[in-house]
């Protein structure tokens, strides 16, 4: 072979090895800064995050009320609409979501000039979303997006999807690829592999049904939330049979929840309609490193320009921020609403007090409710749970809370809001479904640790 021939494929391992390694090393390699454990996405985020707080809320108000602006423009003038397209294909004027954008706008202003009642401009609630979650939402998707292609464009995907073909369609009758979403969803945060799962629905990569349930129980939670979780419910010293203990029931859940409706139920179609053909991994006895190798560098050396990356980043970044983020403000707000003000959860919670007496869990009680409450927040039941005085039912809380994985400020929002064929009771039921799973392995762990 002449030199000339060679340097093509010189050149497809570079655009292979280069942007994919520093996309593992961003998003997917453990690093210790100040005796803790995180990841690059993860420690720029947080820079962001601890020093501009105040300033990203902000910001996140003036998108959000823009946002319900535009919907408004794009309504009464076609011409924008169609001048500014990669805009208004996501700010449309459909009832549910322009009503969700409009009361997060609400409750944003309010939040922001601490004008309005109580149950708007409260830490509980508007500050919880606008003050606390959406910074972190805002920061970690929108460096995810601007990121993402490095994992995702140059071969990564296919030569994890290939290798892990085989184990990932015999356990959970997924591609391969899917390690990708749950690895960076368990090193840097649950709604940046929400939305790498939504991404790769919408180009193509996974069926309806695979996105649906790769989402819901792949979309796991990052090592660092759950320590705070661990940590501010008092039981600190047990953070690692608790952390094992989550790996081991998600994997359970993730085994039985998609084998049950309504996951069961969502067609194995593509995006634009065609059905999966047949199963995605490759026969026995052959060797899949080679096949994976040819399919990176094939994926590299197709691999989009420069121009068309900056053109999709600045398509996602305005989705995100404009589209996600109001939508987040209003779920959120309105479940931590009910959450504060209404007796909705005590009374959705009263029938698992006497499941609850049944395992021997002491305060059941004073817990049952935060059985439920998380669908709202994940962060809920520890806030509350940390007044109860056992640590049995503390730590059965804790983990119950985490390995639901579906809650409505930021994730389930994400969910409904995406095009993955999954609406609000869709959401809720495997909310449900991930709660019966997760609470009677929990109690057991529980029993034989405490």
């Amino acid at each position: 072979m002449s030199a000339s021939s060679s340097k093509p494929g010189l050149k497809n391992w570079i655009r292979f090895l280069i942007p994919s390694g520093i996309g593992v090393l961003f998003f997917l390699t453990p690093i210790v800064i100040d005796g803790q454990i995180t990841i690059g996405m993860a420690y720029v985020g947080d820079l962001f995050i601890n020093n501009f707080q105040l300033q990203l809320s902000q910001l996140a108000g003036i998108f959000i009320v823009s946002s319900v602006l535009f919907s408004f423009l794009f309504a009464i003038n076609k011409r924008a609409k169609k001048k500014l397209h990669w805009l208004s294909d996501h700010l449309t004027l459909h009832p549910f979501w322009f009503t969700m954008r409009m009361f997060g706008a609400i409750a944003a202003v309010a939040y922001l000039f601490q004008v309005g009642p109580e149950f708007l401009t409260g830490v509980a609630t508007s500050g919880t979303t606008l003050g606390n979650l959406i910074p972190i939402t805002m920061t970690y998707l929108g460096i995810g997006a601007v990121f993402l292609p490095l994992l995702v464009d140059f071969g990564l995907m296919e030569l994890v999807g290939v290798m892990l073909s085989r184990i990932f369609d015999r356990v959970f009758g997924l591609p391969g690829r899917s390690a990708i979403d749950a690895m960076a969803s368990w090193m840097g945060s649950g709604p940046v592999g929400v939305f790498i799962t939504s991404q790769q629905y919408e180009r193509g990569f996974y069926t309806a049904r695979e996105a649906a349930v790769i989402c819901t129980n792949f979309s796991v939670v990052s090592v660092s939330f759950s320590l705070v979780v661990i940590e501010y419910i008092g039981l600190g010293h047990l953070f690692v049979p608790y952390y094992l203990s989550v790996i081991g029931i998600g994997f359970i859940a993730a085994l039985i929840t998609p084998r049950l409706p309504p996951l069961n139920r969502i067609a194995d179609n593509f995006i634009d309609g065609n059905p999966a053909k047949g199963s995605r991994t490759y026969e026995p006895g052959v060797r899949l490193l080679p096949i994976a190798l040819n399919q990176a560098l094939d994926r590299a050396a197709n691999a989009p320009s420069s121009r068309e990356l900056v053109q999709r980043v600045g398509r996602n970044v305005s989705e995100i921020w404009l589209s996600l983020i109001p939508v987040v403000m209003g779920l959120g707000t309105t479940a931590l609403i009910l959450a504060e003000y209404t007796p909705v959860f005590t009374w959705l919670g009263a029938p698992i007090a006497p499941i609850l007496n049944l395992f021997q869990l002491e305060e059941a009680q004073a817990a049952a409710p935060l059985i439920l409450v998380g669908f709202t927040d994940m962060y809920l039941p520890a806030l509350v749970g940390v007044n109860i005085n056992s640590e049995l039912t503390r730590f059965v809380v804790a983990t119950v809370s985490v390995t639901q994985l579906i809650y409505m400020s930021e994730v389930g929002a994400l969910i409904i809001k995406s095009k993955i064929p999954l609406g609000f009771i869709n959401v809720a039921q495997i909310f449900i479904l991930r709660t019966l799973i997760s609470l009677p392995i929990a109690v057991i762990i529980g029993h034989l640790l405490l």
